[in-house]
C-alpha cells in the first residue's frame, strides 16, 4: 500500500473562497463579506482535492508506506509528519512523499516549513502539479500575492487535461488579480468553468468582478440570480447591499438588509453592513449599538473591531477607538492603514509622540498603502504629529513624501513654514508663509495670525 497525495481533509476552504457554503452557521463565523467594508484578506487555509498519485512506486514494501497512510485517512497529523520525515529523508528526491510531507506540515500551521518542502517537491519533479497548486495558495493566504500568481500561473500550464486542481489554480488567480485585473480575473474565472461546473461562489465573484469593471447592471444580475436560487445566501445579500450602497441607493440597500436580519437577526456580515449603513447615513445612535453588540459577540474578529474603531472614530470617542486600534495595530504590526488609524486617534489625544513613532513605521514602506490617497493621509497625519512634537526634520521628510502623491494644501504649507522656521531656514520659512497666506483665504485664523508675526519676525531678525 503506497502513500497517495493526500488531501489535507480539514481544510475545506480556498483562496477564492474563505469558507463554506454548507450552512448558514459557518457563513456567519466566517465573516467573509465584511471585506466589501473593509479589506480584501485571503483565507487561513487551503486544501486541494483528491489526488491519487504513487507516492513512492519503488518503496511498496517498506512498512512506514502503509503506517503513513493510515495516520493520514485519520488525519493523525503529528503521527503522520513523524512517518513522512523518515520517508523523506530515505527518499529525498521522490516528489510525492514530499508533497504529502509539505501538506502535513501545512495542516499543522508550520507554515515555513511547508514552503520549504513544497519547493524541494517542485525541484524533484518540476511538472508536478500538486506542490505547484499547493505552494500557491500557502503563498496566496500570507499575502505573498506576486510569488502566488507565478506559482498558480506555472500550474495552469502543466497538464493538457481538465484536471480539478487546473480548475482550482485559475479560480485562484482570478481572486488574486480581482483587484488589480479585473478583466484578466474575469477570463481565469471563466477558464475555470469550462473545466469544472460553475459554482455559486463564481457567481458571486463574476458579480464582484463585474462591479470592479464599472458594469453595475451585470453585477446585479449576478446577485439576483444567487438570491433568486437561495434568497438565504448571506453572501449575495451582502455583495448587493455593497453594490446598492455603491450605487447611492441606501434605502434599498436598508430594505434588503432588514428583510434579510428578519429571518437571520445575528448574522455578523449583514449586521456589519447596517452599521455601516447607518453610519453613512450619519446615523451613530442606530450604527454604534449594532457595532458594540457585534463586538460584544466576536471580540477576536479583526474586521469587527476595526469597524467599531472606526464608528468611535467619526463620533470623536477616541478614548474608546485608542484600545481598539491598540489591538489591531498588534495583531498586524504591518499593516500601514491600521497603524495610521491607531495614529490618528492618538494625534486626537494629544499624544503626538506616540502617533509619530506609529506613523514613521507605517510610512517606512509606502508600497503597502492600498493607494496613493491612503499614503499622502498617512504622510499628513505624520507631519501634522511631528511638527506637534516639535520634530521639524520628520516634518520636513513626511511632507516630501506626501509631495509624491498629493499636491500642497494651506495646512501642509504651514506646516513645512513653521519646520523650516524652527530649523532657521530663513528664508524657505519666508517664502512658505507667503505662500500660505495667499491661499489661506481666513481659513485658518490662528495659524494665519501666526504667520503675519512670523514674517515680521524674520524680517527683523535679517
Amino acid at each position: 500500500m503506497n502513500v497517495r497525495s493526500h488531501v489535507i481533509p480539514r481544510f475545506n476552504c480556498h483562496p477564492e473562497r474563505s469558507h463554506s457554503r454548507t450552512s448558514q452557521a459557518t457563513k456567519s463565523k466566517n465573516l467573509r463579506l465584511l471585506l466589501f467594508l473593509l479589506v480584501f484578506t485571503l483565507p487561513t487555509h487551503a486544501q486541494l482535492p483528491a489526488g491519487t498519485t504513487d507516492a513512492a512506486q519503488t518503496q511498496t514494501q517498506d512498512p512506514l508506506l502503509t503506517q503513513a497512510n493510515e495516520a493520514l485517512s485519520k488525519q493523525d497529523y503529528p503521527t503522520a509528519l513523524k512517518l513522512l520525515t523518515t520517508l523523506a529523508e530515505k527518499n529525498p528526491d521522490n516528489a510525492p512523499i514530499l508533497y504529502n510531507l509539505a501538506s502535513t506540515q501545512d495542516a499543522l500551521d508550520q507554515t515555513t516549513t511547508a514552503e520549504a518542502t513544497y519547493r524541494r517537491a517542485i525541484a524533484a519533479d518540476p511538472n508536478y502539479l500538486e506542490p505547484h497548486v499547493a505552494l500557491g495558495l500557502l503563498l496566496a493566504r500570507n499575502n505573498r500575492r506576486t510569488e502566488a500568481h507565478v506559482e498558480l500561473l506555472k500550474a495552469t500550464t502543466l497538464t493538457a487535461d481538465n484536471s480539478p486542481l487546473k480548475a482550482r489554480a485559475f479560480r485562484a488567480l482570478a481572486r488574486i488579480d480581482q483587484s488589480s485585473n479585473p478583466a484578466q480575473a474575469s477570463d481565469e474565472l471563466l477558464s475555470a468553468i469550462k473545466i469544472s461546473p460553475e459554482t455559486p461562489d463564481d457567481i458571486l465573484l463574476s458579480g464582484e468582478l463585474a462591479e470592479a469593471s464599472g458594469d453595475t447592471a451585470a453585477a446585479e444580475a449576478a446577485y439576483s440570480r444567487l438570491l433568486a436560487a437561495d434568497p438565504q445566501d448571506h453572501d449575495a445579500t451582502a455583495a448587493l447591499t455593497h453594490l446598492l450602497l455603491h450605487q447611492q441607493k441606501p434605502d434599498q440597500a436598508e430594505t434588503l438588509l432588514t428583510a434579510a436580519l428578519a429571518k437571520d437577526p445575528d448574522n455578523p456580515t449583514l449586521n456589519a453592513q447596517l452599521a455601516s449603513l447607518y453610519d453613512q447615513q450619519n446615523k451613530p445612535a442606530e450604527a454604534l449599538p449594532i457595532a458594540e453588540k457585534l463586538h460584544t459577540a466576536h471580540p477576536e474578529d479583526p474586521a469587527i473591531t476595526r469597524l467599531l474603531a472606526r464608528l468611535y472614530t467619526r463620533n470623536d470617542q477616541y478614548e474608546k477607538a485608542l484600545p481598539l486600534y491598540t489591538t489591531l495595530s498588534v495583531a498586524a504590526p504591518h499593516d500601514p492603514t491600521i497603524l495610521d488609524d491607531h495614529a490618528d486617534a492618538l494625534i486626537h489625544l494629544k499624544r503626538y509622540a506616540e502617533a509619530e513613532t506609529l506613523l514613521q513605521r507605517a510610512v517606512a514602506n509606502p508600497a503597502d498603502f492600498p493607494s496613493k490617497d491612503d499614503l499622502g493621509n498617512a504622510a499628513s497625519h505624520l507631519a501634522f504629529a511631528s511638527s506637534a512634537n516639535n520634530d521639524p526634520k520628520v516634518t520636513l521628510q513626511a511632507l516630501t513624501l506626501r509631495a509624491t502623491v498629493l499636491s500642497n494644501s494651506p495646512s501642509t504649507l504651514f506646516l513645512e513654514a513653521a519646520a523650516h522656521d524652527k530649523l532657521h531656514h530663513t528664508k524657505q520659512a519666508t517664502d512658505l508663509y507667503k505662500q500660505f497666506l495667499s491661499v489661506a483665504n481666513g481659513q485658518f485664523p490662528n495659524e494665519e495670525w501666526e504667520a503675519r508675526h512670523r514674517l515680521i519676525a524674520l524680517e527683523h531678525g535679517k
